[in-house]
């Protein structure tokens, strides 16, 4: 698929995430209220993320940080700094490390990966081989199968084909720049997967540059690698 630059208008966290309907979509209130203050995706990742989720590990007492079922044999580092919700399962084999949330009804299954300063939100799944560092997942979201999430947010309802990565650092390692109103926007970020928005999906073994936003309910075929804006 081929560049495209597009209007800001149509990047911003509440026209892909649709957070007018943040109540209809289960997205909860401190989740809405973050992604609205920082208005574009990518500014709500890297550290920004990371001083989000910690502030909303801290605002749960310590005791009642773990309520959700989590297998003896998972492996949960730094646990004071997890958040794992009632209704939540952890399977064994699964490795997480804070600063971590994990929302009500998130499967995190055998074998999953998450590196930290990551945001799960309700009935999302990280599934067996899938690895997560510095992401959302919105409600519903699958990574569920061989996934690569790094420094990326996935929508209401996305779903990655098994194999899918989304990658997140360039050969050179400078910072990422975006295509918008008819000029360059550099993100400030060097470390900077890819914004799907709402019902997004991509095919198995699909790959997504750094950098790369994919409109609501946009699909990605299988093989395909993906640059840029992709828009319907």
């Amino acid at each position: 698929m081929n560049r495209v630059t597009i209007e800001s208008k149509f990047v911003s966290n509440e026209a892909l995430f649709e957070l007018k309907r943040a109540h209809e979509l289960k997205i909860a209130k401190d989740l809405n209220r973050f992604l609205l203050e920082v208005e574009f995706p990518w500014k709500a990742l890297g550290k920004t993320l990371t001083h989000f989720v910690e502030g909303i590990v801290q605002k749960i007492p310590l005791e009642e940080r773990i309520q959700g079922h989590v297998s003896p044999q998972a492996y949960i580092e730094n646990r004071d700094s997890v958040v794992i919700c009632e209704g939540a399962v952890v399977e064994p084999g699964a490795y997480i490390s804070g600063p971590t949330f994990i929302g009500p009804k998130v499967v995190v299954r055998h074998g999953a990966y998450i590196r930290g300063s990551v945001y799960i939100a309700e009935g999302a799944i990280v599934g067996h081989s899938s690895e997560c560092k510095g992401s959302i997942l919105l409600p519903n979201a699958k990574a569920a199968h061989f996934n690569y999430v790094g420094d990326s947010i996935l929508g209401y309802d996305c779903n990655l084909g098994a194999g899918t990565k989304l990658a997140n650092l360039k050969i050179n390692h400078s910072n990422i720049i975006l295509r918008l109103d008819n000029k360059k926007v550099d993100s400030g970020l060097k470390k900077f997967g890819a914004i799907l928005g709402n019902r997004a999906q991509t095919g198995c073994n699909s790959v997504t540059n750094p950098g790369t936003i994919m409109l609501p309910e946009v699909v990605l075929l299988p093989n395909q690698t993906a640059l840029g804006i992709l828009k319907r």
